[in-house]
C-alpha cells in the first residue's frame, strides 16, 4: 500500500489570496499547501480520499490516469468541489464508485444537483458518471478494509477512516475538533495516524496543534504525519519542534506502508 498527499492545505489554500505573511512567501516549496486530499494505492489499484477544488491539478502533478473509488469525510467545499473533474475518469473507464454517509450525500446532491436530478429539459452531456454507495459500517474496497469512526467538527459529524490491508493499520482524520471516546478506541494500534492540525492557537472546529499532539500521545501510533495546516505553520520551523514520530506532511509526498 502507498500513499500520496495530494493536498495538506485549509479551506483557502497555501499561499492564500492577499496574504504576505512569511509562510505565504515563502520560497520552500513544502509550504505551498493545496486544498486537503489523499490518494491510497493497493495492488494497481486507487482510492481518493476527498476531491478538493486543487483535484485537477493535483492529478495532473502527479500523473494519474486512473481512479477506482472516491471516499468523502463530508460535504464542506474544500472536500468536494473537485467532484465534476471526476468527468475524464469516467469518460475513459465507465462509472465510478463515491463512498459518503446518507448526511454527505444529501449535501452533496444539492450541491450537484446538475449530476443526481438533473431537469427533464436538460439537454447535453459532460456529467461525470458516479455510483452513489452508503457508508453504514465496514466495508471492502479494492482489497483494503475501510473502518469508519465518526469524529466532530464544529456542530457535524465527519467521517474519518481506518484501512487496513491486513499487515498494516492507518487512520485518516480531517476537519475535526473532537474525536469522542468510542472513536478514540477504534483508532487504537496505528502504525500510521493522518491527523488534523490547523494552527498553533485554539480553532472553533479544527484541532490546534496542541490539541493534535495530545491525542497522538493517547493514541501512540507507530507515525504520526499533520495534514489540513494553515499559514501559520512553516514548515522547516514547526518541524524542528515536533515529538519524535511526528511529522509535517506536505503536498506530493509519498509514503510505501510495507
Amino acid at each position: 500500500m502507498r500513499i500520496i498527499f495530494l493536498g495538506t492545505g485549509t479551506s483557502v489554500g497555501i499561499p492564500t489570496i492577499g496574504c504576505s505573511c512569511e509562510v505565504c512567501t515563502s520560497s520552500d516549496p513544502r509550504d505551498t499547501r493545496t486544498r486537503t486530499g489523499l490518494l491510497v494505492e493497493h495492488q494497481g489499484q486507487r482510492i481518493q480520499i476527498d476531491i478538493s477544488a486543487d483535484f485537477r491539478q493535483q492529478m495532473l502533478r502527479e500523473r494519474i490516469d486512473r481512479l477506482d473509488a472516491v471516499l468523502i469525510t463530508h460535504a464542506h467545499a474544500d472536500h468536494i468541489l473537485g467532484l465534476d473533474d471526476l468527468r475524464p475518469f469516467t469518460f475513459r473507464q465507465g462509472e465510478i464508485p463515491v463512498h459518503a454517509t446518507a448526511e454527505t450525500w444529501s449535501r452533496v446532491e444539492r450541491v450537484f444537483y446538475y449530476i443526481f436530478s438533473p431537469p427533464s429539459n436538460y439537454v447535453g452531456g459532460g456529467l461525470p458518471r458516479i455510483r452513489r454507495e452508503y457508508i453504514d459500517g465496514r466495508f471492502e474496497v479494492i482489497g483494503l478494509q475501510i473502518t469508519p469512526v465518526t469524529v466532530i467538527h464544529g456542530n457535524m459529524e465527519v467521517t474519518a477512516f481506518r484501512i487496513s490491508d491486513g499487515r498494516f493499520e492507518m487512520a485518516f482524520i480531517t476537519d475535526c475538533n473532537l474525536i469522542p471516546e468510542n472513536s478514540l478506541r477504534q483508532l487504537e494500534g496505528l502504525d500510521l495516524l493522518i491527523i488534523d492540525a490547523l494552527r498553533y492557537k485554539p480553532h472553533s472546529t479544527h484541532l490546534h496543534l496542541e490539541q493534535t499532539l495530545a491525542y497522538i500521545e493517547r493514541l501512540k501510533p507507530r507515525r504520526a504525519l499533520l495534514t489540513h495546516m494553515g499559514h501559520n505553520f512553516k514548515h522547516a520551523v514547526t518541524s524542528s519542534h515536533l515529538p519524535t514520530g511526528v511529522e509535517m506532511a506536505w503536498d506530493g509526498l509519498q509514503v510505501e506502508l510495507n
